[in-house]
């Protein structure tokens, strides 16, 4: 169910978990606990709600022993639109507050990044920063959503293919961050 998905996700321990196990493959809760810098029961904590909603599942064939547990991330797309729930309901206060989370932990993100780029190799130092602000129509609007999903979908193809014929080329976890809204102008 979409609010359960939402509500397991949009927590940013859960998120960073998941980030984690997609992007840099299976690991044991051991592991992450060291990485995010917290205990290992909050980490077992933290996956139990995302491998009930499908973003984690169990990896036990790389374990050691059965002291170990270990889990790897499940590549899902999550969307949703709170129009899709009436207003004031409790799926709309979950489907808004996921957004508001969701805008959080990615300007965040935007901000770790600009802090620390000049410590990255010149290659991986220059991102994107595009902001387009003019008149357009509703079915304008859309058609720009419908291209982007589209381009990003596509590309995020060839680069998974790309990883499989060439596994040793050197990667990083590119981030993408594209919004598409009205608003107004001067608008804060």
């Amino acid at each position: 169910m979409l609010i359960d998905a939402l509500m397991a996700l949009h927590h940013p321990v859960r998120r960073r978990i998941f980030e984690l196990l997609t992007n840099e493959g299976p690991a044991p809760v051991g592991d992450l606990a060291r990485r995010l810098g917290i205990p290992v029961g909050s980490v077992s904590h933290h996956v139990k709600p995302l491998h009930r909603a499908g973003f984690v599942v169990p990896a036990p064939e790389l374990a050691r022993d059965t002291r170990e547990s270990w889990w790897r991330g499940v590549n899902l797309r999550l969307s949703w639109s709170s129009d899709d729930y009436g207003v004031g309901s409790l799926g709309r206060q979950v489907t808004d507050a996921a957004e508001r989370a969701n805008l959080e932990y990615l300007t965040a993100a935007t901000v770790r990044w600009m802090r620390d780029r000049d410590t990255l190799p010149p290659e991986w130092r220059d991102g994107l920063a595009s902001d387009t602000f003019l008149p357009a129509t509703p079915a304008q609007m859309e058609d720009l959503k419908e291209r982007i999903t589209t381009l990003v979908a596509q590309w995020t193809s060839e680069v998974r293919s790309d990883a499989e014929v060439h596994p040793d080329a050197e990667r990083r976890p590119v981030r993408l961050i594209a919004r598409v809204f009205p608003s107004e102008p001067g608008a804060v």
